[in-house]
């Protein structure tokens, strides 16, 4: 092996970790930041407040239930609706933990192009389809959320990634 390629070729650790740090960009959307075996494992996904890795900050998917939960102002009587969000959200994570864990016990070996893309892709689809059930369960809670709280719900999401999505002009 010649010492550019050495130079040039990431160690199977340095694309597992490349791709966890890439699909947990993509968790960001999912605010469950979905990268962490445990409650107090370690969450690498986007911060929506500091715009910095939650690895960086070292916040775990229940520091960013227990943020939500207090930014959202989530009522006594919403709590039932609140829990299955949670869940979807330690779900999310666990899910993707175990993918990375997976990704991690593969034996090293060299990596094509098309087999990066298609690993992209396999934690992109995991991403979307969190996604889609934290969806689900925060339409519940959402529903739920008297006007003035829902509107509390749309800044927070609106804020999402440091940025003002809102629909003013």
């Amino acid at each position: 092996m010649s010492r550019l390629h050495t130079l040039t070729t990431p160690t199977f650790g340095a694309r597992a970790a490349r791709l966890a740090a890439v699909a947990g960009l993509f968790g960001a959307a999912c605010l469950a930041g979905p990268i962490s075996a445990a409650a107090q494992a370690t969450v690498v996904h986007h911060h929506h407040l500091t715009r910095k890795l939650a690895y960086d900050t070292k916040e775990t998917v229940e520091d960013r239930i227990t943020s939500l939960h207090g930014s959202l102002m989530i009522t006594p009587d919403e709590e039932t609706k609140w829990a299955a969000v949670a869940q979807v959200m330690r779900d999310n994570e666990s899910d993707m933990q175990r993918m990375i864990s997976e990704r991690r016990a593969a034996p090293p070996h060299e990596v094509t192009a098309v087999e990066d893309l298609k690993t992209y892709e396999h934690f992109t689809q995991a991403h979307v389809n969190g996604l889609k059930n934290l969806i689900a369960s925060f339409e519940t809670l959402y529903a739920a959320m008297p006007t003035p709280q829902q509107a509390v719900a749309d800044t927070v999401f609106a804020h999402f990634g440091g940025r003002d999505r809102s629909l003013k002009s």
